[in-house]
């Protein structure tokens, strides 16, 4: 990802959208959380060392992290890309085999808790990423190995999360003073699709969060829908598509002028 990944239009869209729009609150509630907005975005920037635009891209430092001139690397990355993509649990990421991937209609299927399946889109950048990795193998090998070549657990993603974390913590020391797991990777897909637009009940089905009296995942969320969700926040090259925060005006100018 790179610098379209910025602060100001999710504030843009909170304040002109969300709290107008989908809220219908007053012009005053509007205002007020404007003022509160410029009160908060300089002090978190001063405190963080951060331009206003641009606060906490640690995601980008994880990815980052594996050196991708080495085999292990180029598997981390795969891994650490797929994890942020689907969302998916350290044991759906160990249990998915070359049979789970469609990288000509680009998904891949997800066994969840309770051996509920569902299928999740695949970026570009992720398909291409696995590719090479599943190449000449049999569809019931899984996609993701140890450096034995023998299939990863769920244990070892854990230990190559928390590698990764400690190596982007040079990058970002912040890292350093958290518990960087499978889940919080989870947690950051969660809020990316959010920040993208994609709704709340999308999402829940995305990661597979359906209430346990759900019997079939797609009775409402098929992989149609799923992949026109997938169209607003798709990798392309590292980076998120959309208009560029340094064409629009400064974030502080907005709020100024709101």
């Amino acid at each position: 990802m790179n610098d379209t990944a910025l602060l100001g239009p999710w504030v843009r869209r909170f304040l002109l959208e969300h709290l107008v729009v989908e809220r219908n609150l007053s012009r005053q509630t509007q205002l007020s959380y404007r003022d509160a907005l410029r009160l908060l975005l300089p002090f978190v920037a001063a405190r963080c060392h951060q331009p206003l635009d641009r606060l906490r891209p640690e995601m980008d430092a994880l990815l980052r992290a594996p050196d991708r001139t080495t085999n292990q690397g180029r598997r981390d990355y795969a891994l650490l890309l797929f994890l942020f993509n689907s969302g998916a649990r350290a044991s759906e990421a160990a249990g998915l085999t070359i049979a789970d991937l469609d990288l000509a209609q680009p998904s891949a299927r997800l066994l969840g808790k309770g051996n509920k399946i569902r299928f999740c889109p695949l970026w570009s950048t992720t398909v291409q990423t696995l590719a090479p990795l599943v190449a000449e193998r049999a569809p019931t090998k899984a996609v993701f190995l140890n450096r034995c070549g023998r299939p990863i657990t769920r244990f070892g993603i854990h230990t190559l999360v928390e590698r990764c974390a400690q190596k982007a913590a040079a990058e970002f020391p912040s890292l350093a003073s958290k518990r960087v797991s499978p889940h919080s990777i989870r947690h950051t897909t969660a809020v990316f699709l959010l920040r993208a637009g994609v709704d709340i009940n999308t999402i829940r089905a995305w990661l597979g969060h359906a209430s346990i009296n759900t019997t079939h995942i797609y009775a409402e969320f098929d992989l149609e829908m799923k992949a026109k969700a997938l169209a607003k926040c798709d990798l392309t090259g590292d980076t998120i598509p959309g208009k560029h925060w340094a064409d629009d005006a400064s974030l502080m100018a907005f709020l100024q002028s709101l």
